[in-house]
């Protein structure tokens, strides 16, 4: 019953990450899953010390050149480009010739007859994040996006493996079907899974988060009241920090509480 209610718990809370971020672009690259008493979450955008966009290139896009065929594509965003942009044929289902490959995530390019021809082979709605290997989750995620079209339905997977030392490619491509890419794999710090204990055993991650919480609250009363009552020179009650806040914040919990209890009689 407990691991029941921490997974309900767990598909909560994400459920309400996601809500808050709906106007962020790389909302759908957040991936986890539960395995046994472990949670294994990916975000691919979490910004670290050497990597602040994650695993977004800094470039703005990545590319990768194998013989006559060209890949540029941007992991959980759109493409953008400063310099070198795809020269095209037809790009109108990607930005239109003036701004080629700015209109979607991947872009593939064919040399016919010297000439490059391209197709739109991603779209940022449409992402799908999934674990390479269940049996083992620190292996990475891959990421596969795809295109829809009137006649004919493409789409580039990309694996991002984890690896916190350096980052590496991709380097290689290779067509799996009529228009089906899959660009080797990436190497990158954010392929790495962040682990959470959710059994019942000790303290958990929830009652963890939740004591952190507490402590960092009960430290901030301690400072303020330390501060006005030395420094200031503040006595009685009002020697709270923000008193009129957490006055004003008691009575409106009240009235919602009585405003609901009226509700539901």
């Amino acid at each position: 019953m407990k691991h029941r209610f921490l997974q309900w718990l767990v598909t909560l809370l994400t459920i309400l990450h996601l809500v808050v971020s709906l106007n962020s672009a790389t909302a759908f690259c957040d991936f986890g899953f539960i395995d046994g008493n472990k949670l294994y979450n990916y975000n691919l955008t979490s910004p670290t010390r050497k990597f602040p966009h994650g695993v977004l290139s800094e470039d703005g896009f990545y590319k990768v050149a194998v013989n006559e065929t060209i890949l540029w594509f941007q992991l959980c965003d759109g493409m953008i480009f400063n310099h070198d942009p795809p020269r095209c044929v037809d790009c109108w289902d990607c930005g239109g010739p003036m701004h080629c490959g700015m209109d979607c995530n991947a872009l593939v390019a064919d040399n016919i007859r010297g000439y490059h021809v391209c197709t739109t082979v991603g779209r940022g709605s449409i992402v799908v994040v999934d674990v390479i290997d269940k049996k083992n989750p620190h292996i990475g995620v891959i990421v596969k996006m795809s295109n829809g079209g009137p006649r004919i339905n493409c789409s580039l997977s990309v694996s991002v493996l984890c690896n916190l030392d350096e980052v590496q490619g991709p380097l290689s491509l290779e067509k799996l079907g009529t228009c089906d890419y899959q660009a080797t794999e990436i190497k990158h710090p954010s392929g790495c899974a962040i682990v959470l204990n959710v059994n019942g055993k000790g303290w958990g991650w929830f009652v963890t988060l939740i004591t952190t919480v507490f402590c960092l609250f009960g430290a901030y009363l301690l400072a303020g009241i330390v501060y006005r009552f030395f420094a200031l020179g503040i006595r009685g009650i009002d020697v709270i920090p923000n008193l009129d806040f957490w006055a004003s914040l008691a009575r409106r919990t009240q009235s919602l509480s009585a405003s609901l209890v009226r509700k539901f009689k």
